[in-house]
Formats: C-alpha cells, structure tokens, sequence
C-alpha cells in the first residue's frame, strides 16, 4: 500500500479541508459534501444542548437564590409571629413595674425583663427608642392622641406603649401620643 491509499482508508482526507472539489472523484466529493451537512447540523445541535444546559443551570442557581431567599422569609415570618406573642409580656413588665411593688420585687421583675430583652436582642429584636420631644416618625410611632405639654406641637409628648423593631423592620410601632397647642 502506499501513502496515498492508506491516508484514504484511515480517513484523514475525509475531514480535510479542500477548497476546490476539482480533480477529486465524484464519490468523494459527495462524501465530503454529506460529512460537512453532518458536521454543521453536529455544531448546531451541539450549540442548542449547550445553551439548554447553560439555561438550566442559571435556572437552578436562580430556584437555589429563591429558595434560600423564602427560607429566610419564612424564618423571618415566624420569629415575628412568635416574639409578637411575647411583647404584651413585656408590657406587663413594665406596667407592674409602674404601679408601685416592693423594692425586692420591683429588682425581681427588672432583672427579669432585662434577661428577656437580650433573647430578644440576640434573635435581633430591638426597642424602638423614643423621648418625649422627639419628632413624630410615621413610620415608627402611631399617635393614639393628642395632649398639651412643653414640647413643640407635632411632637412626642409621651409613650403610651413601646414598640419594637426586628431587623430594622417595624414589628410594632411605638405607641405615642403628640404634643399640641397650650
């Protein structure tokens, strides 16, 4: 066998490129004409599986992000749902503490309520801090109502009720009432 013959069986002028078709038979030219539809329709299908796949994948990456992001949500719902439950507890602290008990019980509920507010703190519920005088936020404090007092009108007079915030989102607004005209 010679070179020539034996390029040809093992099919290395199959894939060759050759610009002009002219001197080679006409069997091999229909070959090559049929190899390369092959290898475009190859390429074609080639390039569609990868973009299916590069589509899926984004996707997945996507549903991982939302799921994570519902997880935290979800997290988020409950730990409000909960801590929410808790808050009037942290009122009845602080009206028994208001009205008046011995000092060994009023250090009691104090160091009590104190123990409860860092649980709340480290879960990453905070009290909402106001003073009388403070300028009225509507997006922090609702106004029960009006009364006179030294501070300028449209501010806080008083507290009427605390409120709380979880992560920086409101869970209950503080309770206030506004200073008006003397």
């Amino acid at each position: 066998m010679d070179d020539e013959t034996e390029k040809k069986e093992d099919g290395a002028e199959d894939i060759e490129f050759i610009p002009d078709e002219e001197g080679i038979p006409q069997e091999l030219t229909g070959k090559i004409k049929k190899l390369r539809e092959e290898l475009k329709r190859c390429e074609a299908e080639r390039k569609e599986y990868l973009e299916g796949w590069q589509r899926a994948k984004a996707d997945f990456i996507n549903f991982k992000k939302d799921e994570g992001k519902r997880f935290e949500d979800m997290a988020r719902f409950v730990t409000t749902s909960i801590v929410e439950e808790f808050l009037p507890v942290l009122d009845s602290f602080d009206l028994a503490l208001q009205h008046g008990v011995p000092k060994e019980v009023e250090k009691g509920i104090m160091l009590i309520r104190s123990q409860f507010e860092d649980v709340l703190r480290k879960r990453g519920i905070e009290e909402i801090h106001v003073k009388p005088g403070d300028p009225f936020d509507p997006a922090k404090h609702e106004s029960v109502g009006e009364t006179k007092s030294e501070h300028p009108p449209g501010t806080i007079a008083d507290v009427v009720q605390k409120g709380y915030v979880f992560r920086e989102r409101v869970m209950r607004p503080v309770r206030v009432r506004l200073s008006k005209n003397n």
